[in-house]
């Protein structure tokens, strides 16, 4: 059975790695991927592999490596838990592995890996949903699902973080990246905010050509900004610099900064960590704000799962699925996506 291991210090150093597979445990089941998608999403658990989020922890590594989870479709080859049939296909989180072995703990509408490793993490990551049920799944819109429904996810309660915080605009950086897209997407549908997009000068085109932000500035002209206040700054890039000069140009008019994603990850970090002005940046981390929300207002739920379903199509006019089949396939994607070098209109769908 084959692995791809990512170098903990460089994540750019990848090997594949045969791995004979145990014994199936009792209550266990074997899933083999079937499908997944490689995004910036990706980078940012490479990025925020170690420390408190602990991406690498999900599935163990040799020393100074680590396998990047991935969404996708697995199907179950084997299995030792009475639950969960043979031929059953599960949409959730894997390794870039050929297959899965996982502890079963059935759920109405799946199961969760109970796997002792596990049980500290999110149960929206450690829950795997049975296609033949869900009622977010689309057969005719796989690579699209794979793609965008856990960037939907994070983009739609990223929009109603804003809407909460009553902002009358909202800036969002690389904002060609797929979460962004989804984040813009949902807050044009909510409407009442002025959304500006920042980016780099190759991917101008692009933002603009998506209609879904009402300005495109770079980011070398973040300093020029001057929205209504009171506004919001949404960061997917991590670039020290420029979340400093967002916060000057804003200035009072900003009242919150998010952090979602890293996908700057070569850059993160390198400016000065001079204390910035305005409101000091908070993590994003969508399973505690999503928990929280839906005490309050349990009908979000279904909200989102059908906004979600309309979505996938709605995503073939930003992104154009591109597949890649075999390991070598799925080595040079991962090369690729590390390297920065994915067009924004590409989104990389990969099997073995």
């Amino acid at each position: 059975m084959r692995e791809l291991h990512i170098s903990k210090g460089n994540i750019r150093t990848t090997q594949w790695v045969d791995v004979a597979p145990a014994a199936l445990a009792p209550g266990a089941a074997r899933l083999k991927l079937d499908l997944f998608a490689l995004t910036a999403n990706n980078i940012t658990y490479a990025a925020f592999g170690a420390g408190m989020l602990g991406y690498w922890d999900f599935f163990p590594a040799p020393e100074g490596w680590g396998k990047t989870p991935v969404w996708g479709f697995a199907t179950v080859t084997e299995s030792n838990a009475p639950e969960i049939a043979e031929g059953a296909r599960f949409y959730g989180y894997y390794p870039i592995a050929e297959t899965l072995d996982v502890v079963v703990r059935k759920t109405a509408g799946g199961f969760l890996d109970a796997a002792p490793h596990r049980a500290s993490k999110s149960p929206i990551y450690n829950l795997y949903t049975d296609t033949a049920t869900d009622p977010a799944y689309d057969a005719a819109l796989e690579p699209e699902q794979a793609l965008f429904r856990p960037l939907y996810a994070t983009g739609w309660w990223a929009a109603d973080c804003v809407r909460q915080a009553q902002a009358r605009a909202v800036v969002l950086s690389s904002a060609s990246s797929k979460t962004a897209l989804a984040t813009a997407h949902q807050l044009r549908r909510l409407g009442g905010q002025e959304i500006i997009g920042l980016t780099s000068p190759g991917n101008e085109a692009y933002v603009r050509d998506t209609g879904l932000y009402d300005r495109v500035v770079l980011y070398a002209d973040a300093a020029t900004l001057t929205p209504p206040a009171p506004a919001t700054f949404v960061d997917f890039l991590g670039r020290r610099d420029l979340t400093a000069a967002v916060h000057t140009a804003l200035g009072d008019a900003l009242t919150r900064s998010i952090i979602i994603g890293i996908t700057d990850w070569q850059s993160a970090g390198a400016a000065p960590a001079a204390l910035l002005p305005g409101p000091k940046p908070e993590f994003f981390f969508v399973p505690t704000y999503a928990a929280e929300r839906l005490k309050a207002a349990p009908d979000l739920g279904p909200a989102m799962q059908q906004d979600l379903r309309g979505f996938y199509e709605a995503s073939r006019a930003f992104v154009t699925a591109q597949r890649g089949v075999g390991a070598e396939a799925i080595q040079s994607a991962w090369a690729r996506l590390a390297m920065g070098d994915v067009p924004p209109n590409q989104g990389l769908v990969l099997s073995f």
